[in-house]
């Protein structure tokens, strides 16, 4: 069965699941693999919970007496895919792509929601960004939609190649390149070719010759971004940035955090400087002024008002363990424990340096998937709190563990809440940040 009359069939059945414990009458199922598990072995029960029809991709897993419930296709993961391209391709909307090493998800969450002052916006849930989240995230898709944001992850080269041949991005934008998954990259020049792969595919929309096809939003202060769509002949983008770059058409200055974020913003362009309008944020760090900028920038191009860009921006509120401050009855947090990489764990070791807080205290994890780097990462992030004079800080994790430094070390998170247990931190101001596996999200509610 190709693609097109698989698609007619899910016209039929539009509800597609890849969980035999969530089967919708009339659904199908779709049995995708993972490093400990294969759904072909529930492709019968998904019918029995009552699924439709299963696609599966080993024959073993057909029962003959529901034979003609079963789709045997050679790759249950490439099927699905296809099959969301297909769902996408039905909708004539602009969609933008957003990818990066920081900054990705809380970018998507402000393009999405200054988009949404004037469209109704179908936008990434979570990190729905891999290979199964972005057609997920396709399937979501329905006739009411004006337009679409898609964030796209990636730990392996090739990774966006295959995300954005699935969700056919209209126009983006890449947050940064930073030293991240090196493990599974290999070095920072594969993260750059891998995250490049999104401006790849930008450029041949661009040469296809529709205006409204190709964009590309730049941080101009970031030489690496400038450099990757330089290589690549970049030719329609939007410039943002804070420098004096002539290019820059949306500028941005911090005016300060304390402890959230007030920046000023306007537009430069032939007509000269427009006024400068000024947001009060509710997010943490002078980092996320380049994400406030790529939302302006995005909002503009779709010809959102300036006004409904401020209202957006200023009423935007984080809930999802990035850059989220959270007051308990003891101490005031700084919770950034989705995801730890130098890149990121140094630009907010910077802001927690220059924020205007009393009895500053940072409670950092390992950082994952670094690879032959990982020691020379954590050692260099150890001589940073030292110089930075951040000599209240606890290390969390084996590669921590390791590093020459005088601060107090865990082994997990399980002996950092014994230890609050036993002297707990008062009226501190507590930066807590690392990897997600290393479990720092379980703190807040024992500070």
């Amino acid at each position: 069965m190709d693609i097109k009359k698989l698609y007619q069939l899910y016209k039929q059945h539009p509800y597609i699941t890849t969980d035999s414990r969530d089967c919708p009458e009339g659904s199908i199922f779709v049995a995708l693999k993972g490093d400990s598990f294969n759904g072909n072995d529930f492709a019968a029960k998904a019918l029995q919970q009552g699924c439709a029809y299963a696609i599966v991709d080993e024959p073993q897993a057909i029962d003959d007496s529901r034979k003609d419930q079963f789709i045997l296709v050679d790759d249950c993961l490439q099927t699905f895919k296809l099959l969301a391209r297909e769902h996408r391709r039905q909708f004539d909307i602009p969609v933008v792509g957003i990818t990066g090493t920081n900054g990705k998800t809380t970018t998507k969450e402000l393009v999405a929601t200054v988009l949404a002052e004037q469209y109704n916006v179908m936008a990434t849930q979570g990190n729905f960004n891999n290979d199964v989240g972005v057609p997920k995230t396709l399937f979501r898709l329905n006739g009411d939609h004006e337009i679409a944001v898609v964030e796209m992850g990636a730990s392996h080269p090739g990774d966006i190649k295959t995300l954005v041949e699935t969700a056919e991005p209209t126009c983006g934008l890449i947050t940064n390149v930073g030293r991240a998954h090196l493990q599974g990259f290999g070095s920072f020049e594969g993260v750059k070719k891998t995250k490049g792969e999104l401006y790849d595919y930008l450029r041949k929309r661009g040469e296809e010759g529709d205006p409204d096809h190709g964009f590309v939003f730049i941080n101009a202060d970031d030489k690496d971004l400038m450099q990757m769509a330089d290589e690549r002949g970049i030719i329609l983008q939007a410039a943002y940035g804070t420098g004096n770059n002539e290019d820059i058409v949306v500028k941005g200055e911090v005016v300060e955090c304390a402890p959230f974020l007030k920046f000023r913003w306007w537009i430069s362009d032939e007509e000269g400087d427009s006024p400068k309008e000024e947001v009060q944020t509710h997010l943490i760090g002078s980092y996320n002024l380049y994400n406030m900028l790529a939302a302006i920038s995005v909002g503009l191009f779709f010809d959102v008002d300036i006004p409904q860009i401020n209202h957006a921006l200023s009423n935007y509120i984080p809930s999802n363990n990035r850059s989220q401050l959270t007051r308990t009855a003891s101490n005031t947090l700084i919770v950034d424990a989705y995801n730890a990489n130098p890149t990121s764990m140094a630009a907010a070791l910077r802001n927690f340096r220059d924020m205007k807080m009393e009895n500053k205290m940072a409670i950092l994890g390992d950082m994952r998937e670094l690879g032959e780097a990982s020691a020379e990462e954590h050692q260099r992030i150890a001589d940073m709190l030292s110089e930075y004079g951040l000599t209240n800080t606890w290390l969390v994790g084996e590669e921590f563990g390791k590093t020459d430094s005088p601060f107090r070390k865990f082994s997990d998170v399980e002996q950092v809440k014994a230890a609050i247990a036993q002297k707990p931190p008062r009226d501190c101001c507590i930066l807590i940040k690392g990897s997600n596996s290393i479990r720092l999200y379980q703190l807040p509610e024992v500070l």
